[in-house]
């Protein structure tokens, strides 16, 4: 099996090519020589380069979590950082790993998938009901995958796309390479950084206390009010949380969180209910005492409740906000829901991995991983950078500007890929997953793979129950 030839074929590099996300993430390139990689050629077996993209959002988030650390122990030297590729292709699968007393997670809904339409081929995603009640709105048609299958025959890809979304619904027409660098949204992306890194005033250096060393916990004592859904957020603030942080995730009772998901990417949280239209008091009390925010919705959804970077900095100085979207905070989509399988279908992702059959897709949700782990190492650089220089910090992350990076790292040079199978998620090695009791019954989850010398391994804390905490710090 692939998962054994990778176990067998492991090779150490130092200094592996991690420079380009650091770079984004403005970190000092001489940190870099603190960086070395286990390589595991069949990891996340795909014929764009994955597992380097994988490798390198992981090592970035690695090295800004031990940079902070040193500054935070008062050491001169900063940690070594270890990426190994069977850690990072495991946990960039980790909604798959996740068994809950023994039961394999519920992933992709029955109508989240590839159809064919009357030009070419659309994917929807209507894991969640009220985009699943959309979906079959726009299409006139009841909850039936042959009449779903009938109505897009009858209609072009993209004018499927156009009549979904106006209804609110999810539904992306697949697209090669060129025409998604053709496309205006397309355009506007590429001509963006890949992590959006910003200053909004003046406020005073941030001043950290010491850290404990066993573990040595970076964000030890930084509050973060997590406003993020879904995978790429959560895997930002879960990350967060394994180093130290106290993250309070936010949802309005109104928008019921999947189970499985929740469990996945609740590990080291607490999650309360807030609905941000009646219960502004509560959530401005919170604020004051917050030193991170993290949203992950569109853009634009949530300015209606002031809670924009420069609105936010306004009422709490010296805050960072990181924000994560689909398609970023600017072009003709920046309005628009999305999620990473959408992402890889609009961008060509889908395109290039495809076979003789139908479009295909990438070894895991990527896109939403990488970004994560990216978003993370970009609030970690901030909280370094205001202890040198102080000011309010704004992050910004997007995965269609994450599958441009990837795209970009192919150059043009994709291996004829024979064998298409991906090892199975059961199949990995015990080393990089764990096993504990909790609220939610017996949880088998995959490890972090952010890791340094001294550095956690496994969170404090496992999830609760969705909402089941009092919004308030501890």
């Amino acid at each position: 099996m692939l998962i054994e030839s990778m176990l067998h074929s492991a090779v150490m590099t130092v200094m592996p090519d991690v420079s380009p996300a650091w770079t984004a993430l403005g970190g000092d390139p001489t940190l870099l020589t603190r960086v070395s990689t286990v390589e595991r050629p069949g990891a996340l077996h795909a014929r764009l380069p994955v597992r380097e993209l994988a490798r390198a959002c992981v090592g970035a988030c690695a090295l800004a979590a031990a940079e902070l650390a040193a500054r935070r122990a008062g050491t001169d030297e900063v940690p070594a950082v270890t990426v190994d590729d069977g850690a990072v292709a495991t946990a960039f699968v980790s909604e798959r790993h996740l068994r809950v007393d023994g039961r394999r997670p519920v992933t992709f809904a029955p109508l989240s998938r590839f159809w064919r339409t009357a030009d070419g081929w659309v994917r929807t995603h209507a894991n969640y009901p009220h985009h699943r009640a959309r979906l079959l709105a726009a299409l006139g048609v009841p909850e039936d995958p042959e009449a779903v299958a009938a109505a897009f025959a009858e209609r072009s890809a993209c004018e499927v796309e156009e009549s979904v979304y106006a209804r609110g619904g999810l539904a992306v027409a697949l697209r090669t390479p060129g025409e998604w660098a053709a496309h205006e949204q397309g355009a506007a992306v590429a001509g963006r950084p890949l992590v959006e890194l910003g200053r909004l005033d003046s406020a005073r250096a941030r001043t950290f206390t010491s850290v404990r060393r066993d573990p040595l916990l970076p964000a030890a004592g930084i509050r973060v009010l997590d406003l993020t859904r879904v995978i790429a957020g959560p895997v930002a603030t879960r990350t967060l949380a394994l180093l130290g942080a106290d993250v309070l995730r936010l949802d309005s009772p109104r928008l019921p969180e999947l189970p499985d998901q929740h469990a996945d990417t609740g590990f080291g949280k607490r999650s309360a209910r807030l609905d941000l239209r009646g219960d502004r008091d509560a959530f401005e009390e919170l604020l004051a005492a917050a030193d991170v925010v993290v949203t992950g919705y569109r853009p634009g959804a949530l300015d209606r409740f002031a809670l924009t970077p420069e609105a936010l900095a306004e009422r709490r100085p010296g805050v960072v906000v990181a924000q994560l979207s689909a398609w970023g905070a600017y072009g003709p989509w920046r309005d628009r829901r999305g999620f990473d399988s959408l992402v890889q279908v609009a961008t060509g992702i889908a395109a290039l991995e495809s076979s003789a059959e139908q479009p295909g897709a990438l070894p895991a949700q990527a896109l939403d991983h990488g970004s994560g782990y990216l978003l993370a190492a970009g609030v970690l650089r901030a909280l370094t950078e205001q202890a040198e220089e102080g000011g309010s910090r704004v992050v910004r992350v997007a995965l269609a500007r994450t599958a441009g990076w990837l795209l970009e790292g192919a150059d043009g040079r994709l291996p004829d890929v024979t064998d298409r199978r991906q090892p199975d998620a059961e199949a990995a090695p015990e080393r990089w997953l764990a096993v504990r009791d909790s609220a939610l019954g017996r949880l088998r989850y995959a490890l972090s793979p952010v890791a340094f010398a001294g550095g956690p391994w496994d969170w404090e804390r496992a999830p609760g129950s969705w909402g089941g905490d009092p919004a308030r710090w501890w």
